[in-house]
This record gives C-alpha cells, sequence and structure tokens, in this order.
C-alpha cells in the first residue's frame, strides 16, 4: 500500500522540507532518452538537494555554489545553485561568483630529527627527536584530502629501559639461579648499543584466593611441600625500580625466593597491568620502553577471575601499595585487549620469553599484542641474555604507524616510503621493516573529512609509531559554511518582508515559511488561488505535470541525469528535447534553450548542423567554389554542370585535371572510340580463326600418323599367316 498522503499541497510541502515520497508520474510526452551516459549517484552536489551553501561545499570537494542573484532561471530550485564548478561556468555563473572554499595545513613544530652518535654529547631523551613534524594544523573541506609527509629516524645511542617481569612459582626454582646475575651481565651487553641503559625487575605468582592458592594457615606461610622454603603466594611484586646499577639489580634479585601455586596458568596478566599503568612506581622515562615476561606457564584472563568469586572486571589503574598489587583479590584479571590498550597507550614493547612447550600459546598472543616478540627461553633461563638482545633488535627494527581515535565522518590514508625505495600503500602503508640506526623512512598520510561533525568544532588526533613516546598531534578544522555566510543579513528585506536571512544571493527562510523569496507560510502552501497561477493558458495541468506549485510559483523537478533540465514559467522548456545532428543534442555546436538550439557562432540550423565558415569552399585560385557554385553548410553547390567535385573545379572530360574558367577547350582531344572497339573485336575474330586452322592442322596430321600406323600393322598380320602355313609344309615332309 502506497503510504504517501495523495494530496497536492501536502506533497509540495513535503518537497520543500526534502520529505516527499516518490511516487509515480505520467511521461511527460516531450521527453525524450537523454543521449548522455550517466550515474545518478555520480553528481554528488546535485544529488544533495542542498538549500543553503554550507550544505552545498558539504556535499563534496567539486561542488560549488552561484551566488549570483540573477542565477537561477524561471523554475529552478534553489537547490540547482548547487552544481559541479564546470557546470555552473557552463550554465553562466561567473568564476568569482562561485564559492568554492578549499581546505589548507599548517605546520605548527617542525623540529629536524636527531642525527646524534655515541661519542658525541650526551642529550636527554626529551632533546632526542626521531619523528618530524611534531604538530600541524589541517583545515578540511568535506571530501578533499589534505596530505602531508611524516620523517622517522631511528636515532643513534637512544635511551632504553628494561623491565624484567619473572615468574616465581616452584616451577621456574632453576631460572631464578640464572637471572641473578643478569643485571651486570646485560648492563654489559646493552652498553654496546647504547649509553643510556637502566634496569628494573618485578615477580608475580598468582591471586591469593582459592583455588588458585592454598588458603591453609601452613600454605599461606610456605606454599611448598616437603622441607623446600618458599616465600608466601603473591600476586604481583615491583622489586625494583628502573635503575641504572646492575649490581642493585643482582642484589636484589639474589635475595628473591620461589612461591607456590596450585594451578598451572600463571596470574601474569594482573602483573603486565600493574607494569604498564604504574609510570610512576617502576620509574619509566620517555625513552624505548621494553618488557620482559619470563614464565614456563600459560596466563589467566579475563573471567577465568570467576572461579575464585571475583567478578568485577578489572580498572585498569594503579594499585601497588609498597610495591605489592593488593586489589588481586578484588579486580578480575584483564582481557587480552586491554591489555594491548594500556601497553599502547604506555609505549610498551613486550619481550616473551618462554619455554619451548608455551611456544605456540604465545606466538598467538603476538599476533594480537602489536610490538611485541616472542623468544625461546632454555630450561634454565641461561640464554636469557641473548633472547633478549635478539628481540630488542628485531623489534626495533620494525616502525608501525598508529593513530588515536578518529572523529565521526574522518578517515586516514598511509602511503610508506621504506628502504630500497619500497612503496606500500593500505595496511601495510602504516610500517616499515629492517631499519637499521640512523636510517630515515618516509610516511605520506592523507586525512579526508566526509561532511561535518556535530557543532563542527575543531578535534585533534595523534599519530605514533608503536612503541616510541613521541607522537605528531594534529589539530583539525572543518569548513561547514561557505565565507558569504558571514555576510548574510537576517531578516532581510529581500525575503519577503523580513521573513528569512539573505545569504550567498538567496533566502534562507525561517522556521514556517517557505518559497524562494520565503513569501509563503507552510500552512498556506496548497490553495486554488495559487494553482491558479501555474496553469499555463487556463489548462488543466499544474506546471505542465512535470514541477510543484509552491507559492503559486512553479518549482520542477529534476532528472535523474544532472545535465538535464525543466525550466519555464510553467516548467514548459528543458534543455534536452532540441534537433540533433550526428546523434549530437544541437549537433554539438549549441546549446539547448527552451526546446530550440541556441547556436555557437558560425553555426546555424535547427540543429545547429550549418556551418557558416567558407574555408571549406574556397579554391586553389582563391575563389569560392571557383566562381561556379554556392557555399552552403561548408559544402559547394555548383551552379555550372560542366563543373564537379567540393570546390567545383573537376571538369568530367578532363579525367585528373583541374579547370579555371574553362573546360572543354583547355583539355586534349579525346580517343576515337569506335575504331579501337573495332579493332577489338576484329583482333578477337582472327585470333579464333588462327587457333580454328592450327587445331585443325594438329588434327591431320595426328589422322595421317594413325592411318600408316594401321597400314604397318595390317601388312605384319599377312607375313605372319605364309611364314605358319611354310612350317607346317615343312613337317609334313620330314614325316614322309
Amino acid at each position: 500500500m502506497n503510504r504517501c498522503v495523495n494530496t497536492r499541497g501536502f506533497n509540495r510541502l513535503l518537497t520543500l522540507q526534502g520529505l516527499r515520497c516518490s511516487t509515480a508520474h505520467s511521461a511527460h510526452p516531450d521527453s525524450v532518452s537523454s543521449p548522455f551516459v550517466f550515474h545518478p549517484e555520480g553528481n554528488e552536489c546535485i544529488n544533495a538537494n542542498a538549500k543553503f551553501c554550507g550544505e552545498c561545499i558539504q556535499a563534496g570537494a567539486k561542488c560549488g555554489w552561484c551566488k549570483d542573484p540573477t542565477f537561477l532561471k524561471q523554475g529552478e530550485t534553489v537547490s540547482t545553485r548547487c552544481d559541479e564548478l564546470q557546470s555552473l561556468l557552463k550554465r553562466g555563473c561567473d568564476e568569482e561568483m562561485i564559492e568554492n572554499p578549499h581546505g589548507m595545513q599548517k605546520i605548527l613544530k617542525n623540529k629536524a630529527v636527531t642525527n646524534r652518535r655515541k661519542a658525541a654529547e650526551k642529550l636527554k631523551p626529551e632533546d632526542i627527536t626521531q619523528i618530524e613534524p611534531q604538530k600541524l594544523s589541517l583545515t578540511l573541506r568535506s571530501g578533499e584530502p589534505q596530505s602531508f609527509d611524516l620523517k622517522f629516524k631511528r636515532a643513534e645511542d637512544y635511551p632504553i629501559d628494561l623491565y624484567y617481569l619473572m615468574d616465581l612459582s616452584y616451577s621456574m626454582k632453576d631460572d631464578l639461579e640464572n637471572v641473578k646475575n643478569l643485571g651486570t651481565s646485560l648492563m654489559l651487553e646493552m652498553s654496546k648499543i647504547t649509553s643510556d641503559f637502566r634496569i628494573g625487575f618485578g615477580s608475580f605468582v598468582e591471586k591469593t584466593v582459592m583455588p588458585y592458592i592454598s588458603t591453609t594457615p601452613a600454605k599461606l606461610l610456605n606454599p611448598c611441600t616437603g622441607d623446600q622454603n618458599c616465600t608466601s603466594p603473591f600476586s604481583y611484586k615491583n622489586v625494583l625500580k628502573l635503575t641504572s646499577d646492575g649490581k642493585k639489580f643482582n642484589i636484589l634479585v639474589g635475595q628473591q625466593q620461589i612461591s607456590g601455586n596450585l594451578d598451572s596458568p600463571e596470574g601474569g596478566f594482573d602483573a603486565i597491568m600493574q607494569v604498564a599503568v604504574c609510570g610512576e612506581q617502576i620509574g619509566w622515562r620517555n625513552v624505548t620502553r621494553l618488557l620482559v615476561f619470563s614464565t614456563d606457564a600459560g596466563f589467566h584472563f579475563a573471567g577465568d577471575g570467576k572461579l575464585g568469586g571475583i567478578v568485577l572486571p578489572n580498572d585498569g589503574k594503579c594499585h601497588l601499595e609498597n610495591g605489592v598489587y593488593t586489589m588481586s583479590h578484588y579486580y578480575d584479571y584483564p582481557s587480552i585487549a586491554h591489555l594491548v590498550q594500556k601497553l599502547s597507550d604506555n609505549n610498551i614493547q613486550t619481550i616473551f620469553a618462554v619455554t619451548e612447550e608455551f611456544q605456540p600459546v604465545y606466538q598467538e598472543l603476538k599476533n594480537l599484542i602489536p610490538k611485541s616478540a616472542v623468544g625461546t627461553l632454555s630450561a634454565n633461563s641461561s640464554n636469557v641474555i641473548n633472547l633478549i638482545i635478539d628481540a630488542y633488535n628485531s623489534l626495533s627494527s620494525e616502525v608501525i604507524l598508529e593513530n588515536s581515535k578518529l572523529p565521526e565522518g574522518v578517515t586516514i590514508a598511509y602511503t610508506s616510503r621504506c628502504k630500497n625505495g619500497v612503496v606500500s600503500e593500505g595496511e601495510s602503508g602504516r610500517k616499515c621493516s629492517n631499519i637499521s640506526i640512523g636510517d630515515e623512512v618516509m610516511f605520506s598520510i592523507s586525512v579526508t573529512s566526509k561532511g561535518c561533525p556535530m557543532q563542527a568544532k575543531s578535534e585533534t588526533i595523534k599519530i605514533k609509531p608503536l612503541g616510541f613516546t613521541e607522537e605528531v598531534e594534529i589539530t583539525l578544522h572543518f569548513i561547514c559554511e561557505c565565507e558569504c555566510n558571514k555576510e548574510g543579513i537576517k531578516n532581510s528585506q529581500l525575503c519577503h518582508f523580513g521573513n528569512g536571512t539573505y545569504e550567498c544571493g538567496a533566502c534562507k527562510c525561517n522556521e514556517g515559511r517557505v518559497g524562494r523569496q520565503c513569501e509563503c507560510s507552510s500552512n498556506d502552501v496548497a490553495t486554488e488561488d495559487m494553482d491558479r497561477t501555474c496553469r499555463k493558458d487556463n489548462g488543466t495541468d499544474i506546471c505542465s505535470n512535470i514541477g510543484d506549485c509552491v507559492c503559486g510559483t512553479c518549482e520542477c523537478k529534476k532528472r535523474d541525469n544532472p545535465d538535464e533540465r525543466y525550466s519555464g514559467l510553467y516548467c514548459e522548456c528543458d534543455n534536452f528535447n532540441c534537433d540533433r545532428s550526428g546523434n549530437k543534442l544541437c549537433g554539438g555546436h549549441g546549446r539547448c534553450e527552451c526546446r530550440v538550439c541556441v547556436c555557437d557562432p558560425m553555426w546555424t540550423g535547427s540543429a545547429c548542423d550549418c556551418s557558416l565558415d567558407n574555408n571549406t569552399c574556397m579554391a586553389s585560385n582563391k575563389q569560392i567554389c571557383n566562381g561556379r557554385g554556392t557555399c552552403e553548410c561548408g559544402t559547394c553547390k555548383c551552379t555550372d554542370p560542366k563543373f564537379q567535385g567540393p570546390t567545383c573545379e573537376t571538369c568530367p572530360t578532363c579525367p585528373g585535371l583541374l579547370c579555371c574558367n574553362r573546360c572543354v577547350s583547355d583539355c586534349p582531344a579525346g580517343p576515337d572510340i569506335i575504331p579501337i572497339v573495332a579493332g577489338v573485336v576484329a583482333g578477337i575474330v582472327l585470333i579464333g580463326l588462327a587457333l580454328l586452322l592450327i587445331w585443325k592442322l594438329l588434327m591431320i596430321i595426328h589422322d595421317r600418323r594413325e592411318f600408316a600406323k594401321f597400314e604397318k600393322e595390317k601388312m605384319n598380320a599377312k607375313w605372319d599367316t605364309v611364314s605358319a602355313w611354310n612350317r607346317n609344309q615343312l613337317r609334313e615332309r620330314g614325316a614322309r
């Protein structure tokens, strides 16, 4: 059932508000199929149906608004002021009368990347720059991308903070012995990479509730069995804040004792969360941050806390008191996604040092955590230093860009230009690999907005390389209104006694008012008096059945093809029902106005297919049609039958020759046709007779040869008969 209200006046009101339902209309008798190939959705400017300039420029980067007050033709709606630039110019709008703002960009902070060597003067971390520029402002026009280049250079001798987080459950007893001397050994190896290295240590076991640990008093004091002396179970403990003193690391780690728990998965995620969010207690600087997570078991994650009656989700906040996590019994384990967010927010790169048994599990976890690596830990952690060095080299050789949450309608595209001329786009355009110290790579970043955000206020986004503290801050401004909007006159007398704001060449009506000059109330749209002025010659058709009567004025409907338009006082005109030549409207040499071709200069005719240019009729003697004809539509019409050709210079009796003023007398005498024909016929007859005589002679010779052969064979037959009789006589005599 069609739910559109079937009243003409109500439909017109809905048309003005952009809400009219689509109903079937009879085809206009003069309408014909368009010769153009088009896509209805192709012209975003026309499809936007913009009622004012701000709406128009938000429709797309190609859209412009003609603010010339005299631009609209009779019957055209205000929305036809919005069109593609070339179309507006073609329709007669001066370029200076077209509102077409463009976006821009401004770099606010552009400190050059640091060129530094280890032997050079030592710099503070905040004085080292690896990314350029650092701050800029972009002004965005809807659909128009703003692009800029971002440079990244991996600085030499860049400071590193490394926090070693170790599983101290009973199965890691032999590993602890090797880690006790890790501080000085790792400091020595890392000195080959950076002169500014700090190391810290933390440990974890499990939540201190059943069923993860035994809560009997004896087991709470010593969770190990037999004569093993173990420390009380705990969730996470920050043993050593980041320090450059490797010996202090060895001393404090040497004082650590193994603990124990009941189940196999450990509570490492609680520990990772606290290490990530407790920056002050851990001592993180704004430098390269590495977290080494060492374990020989799996992990609990969000939801597992329900086994111990813990249902509150992890809040992602720091809860360290005297270096110990105090809320493990209160908050559930964090989810993987929660960890990814916090690690990324705090620029921490994770190295999972795990035994071979759990390699597959942590490889899958690595795929979910950007800028993380997995290394295989030997049974007693003896290879931990090499593992850390290899993982660091792997992580630091790759740069991956990420951006903060984008405002609605804003998109970012990345293109990377990496080493050896490798160019990548899309998701691959966010990263470059195999970057050595001192290498520079470039990223082209394009930011595009579609439309305007709510309230059109400025927004700020940030782009940074994963695992690095440096970032690019981008302030986004949006072009939501035209410049001519600032010159708008509220309650202008041009809008029917102040019923609207006159801006950008058109009236923007106050609420409850409609019409091109806001001359009608929306309550009075459908009246018979108004309809009468929309009927041509007092006929029955309102606006020729191809428009709506609004405030007593016809507003013509739009065609699917944006290049085709109805116009006129009664929508009786259009620009597509004119004569055609060569399947082109007005022969391609004019424009169609109210179904009549208006030809370009030097063209005439109903279809503008008649050229007024005489150059094509000019003969070699510089006379038009050789003085023997008239030039019509660029073609000679010869008036003297003795002259022919495109310029009346060819004589039929002078093949291959041009004639000027005379024809027959200047030509050589033509050949006598009759003797030629008679000679040809006689020749054919003589040749035929000769052939017959030759044939007859050959037949006579052949017959004589055959007769001689016959005579010879006849004589041979008689001799053979006599010889046979003589032989018989001799035999009879001999017998006697």
